[in-house]
């Protein structure tokens, strides 16, 4: 049977939306896309079509174009938008090895059916294709969901969902190899991003798209009483000595290759030319403890 849904993708697309109305708050994905171009430096080669999954903004279209590297690149955006096309990551428009690179940028954490999408991802890529992208990883925001969670059972006698459950980065290369790719590749960035109070990370949160999308969030507004203790919270526990407050942000990258005949494989186990014990030098014992 499907599991039931962990996020309402409907409200995402909607909270985004709003987010772009009142001016999207994009230091984070700037960020991102910069270290995708760094990590696109590494591959010695061009790419002939590339794919932009459901990145926030056009930032990582536009910085593939600019950057040369690739030739033509189709945007399958979240939301309407000049030159792009809506899809939903989780039922992609797209016919097989149509890609020779595709990318995605801070968008897949709110994906119900993450290693589907990433099979859809494999089947689009073309033999030696190039998948790339990041999303928030498990230590995202974990000094907001402390607090909020303790204040929220100290004023109200109990806690309800308020941010998400993020993947973690021991997942993330099973779920690309599930999904069929090669050469899968995962790590981790951490960004500590400072603030003068806990109302600002959740302005910017806002402005990035960023709240509540949970299927079981509690509908009722956050009490004042609860916010506030949480807000005292945050200021004890994660302020430096400037006063200012820290919150983290971690990113998983993770990439994998379409098979292709002339990529690396694996050695068959037991067919190594030289022992361990050869290499550094050392004797090599049998189980009796005599040497061989």
């Amino acid at each position: 049977m499907t599991p039931p849904p962990l996020f309402d993708t409907g409200l995402a697309r909607r909270r985004l939306a709003r987010a772009h109305r009142a001016g999207y708050a994009d230091f984070l994905l700037r960020r991102v896309v910069d270290d995708l171009d760094d990590r696109l430096g590494a591959v010695l080669r061009t790419f002939p079509h590339a794919l932009d999954l459901a990145t926030p903004s056009p930032l990582a279209a536009e910085a593939l174009r600019a950057s040369g590297r690739a030739e033509r690149v189709l945007r399958l955006g979240p939301l309407p938008e000049p030159g792009a096309v809506v899809a939903d990551p989780e039922a992609l428009p797209l016919g097989p090895q149509r890609f020779d690179l595709a990318v995605s940028l801070l968008a897949l954490q709110h994906v119900n059916d993450l290693p589907g999408t990433l099979a859809q991802l494999r089947r689009a890529l073309r033999p030696d294709g190039l998948f790339i992208g990041c999303l928030l990883g498990g230590r995202t925001l974990t000094e907001l969901r402390q607090v909020l969670g303790e204040a929220e059972s100290e004023v109200e006698g109990g806690i309800s969902p308020r941010v998400a459950p993020f993947a973690e980065v021991r997942e993330m290369g099973s779920l690309l190899q599930r999904a069929g790719f090669a050469l899968p590749v995962t790590d981790v960035e951490t960004l500590t991003v400072r603030y003068p109070d806990p109302f600002a990370l959740m302005r910017d949160l806002r402005g990035m798209g960023l709240t509540n999308v949970l299927v079981e969030r509690r509908r009722t507004p956050l009490r004042r009483a609860t916010l506030m203790r949480a807000a005292a919270l945050y200021a004890e526990r994660f302020a430096d000595a400037d006063g200012r407050l820290r919150a983290t942000f971690e990113i998983l990258w993770l990439s994998g290759w379409a098979p292709h005949a002339s990529q690396q494989k694996p050695l068959k186990p037991g067919s190594a030319r030289a022992s361990l014990a050869e290499a550094l030098g050392t004797h090599e014992r049998n189980p009796e403890g005599s040497t061989p």
